[in-house]
């Protein structure tokens, strides 16, 4: 049985050239999810401002169910990927739509430096603090 949950495993992320193999990291074991990922990615990326009103038009003009995109909308919302913006945010002239967000690049990042410091962390104490943690677990 194919698993469905991101496995963004260090080799695999090294290998990752082109969007179709992000889309197969972040939505395995389902085609029509990474084609709908990709068809959003790559519309977003293009259009004036990175900026959509709706999603809807896009799925049903590709065939795609309000389900499938549903799913794929929220899990890439989830992941920081995409933002939803409303009407009140004058940045975007008071329209409502989606955009890209940085979540998922800055949280990446921090993740990375999180484990580096935790790595170099030989302060007086913590020896003690790590054992801690392999007893309780």
């Amino acid at each position: 049985m194919v698993s469905t949950k991101v496995d963004l495993n260090s080799s695999r992320v090294a290998r990752v050239q082109d969007l179709d193999e992000l889309a197969a990291i972040l939505f395995p074991g389902n085609r029509n999810h990474q084609k709908l990922f990709l068809i959003i990615f790559v519309k977003l990326k293009w259009a004036d401002n990175q900026f959509l009103p709706a999603l809807e038009p896009i799925a049903a003009k590709h065939g795609f169910s309000r389900r499938a995109l549903e799913t794929v909308r929220a899990k890439m919302r989830r992941l920081g990927i995409i933002d939803h913006v409303s009407r009140f945010n004058k940045r975007y002239g008071y329209r409502e739509g989606w955009v890209f967000s940085r979540r998922f690049e800055r949280g990446l990042a921090r993740f990375a430096q999180r484990v580096a410091s935790l790595r170099a962390d030989r302060r007086p104490g913590r020896d003690r603090k790590d054992r801690d943690c392999i007893l309780y677990v």
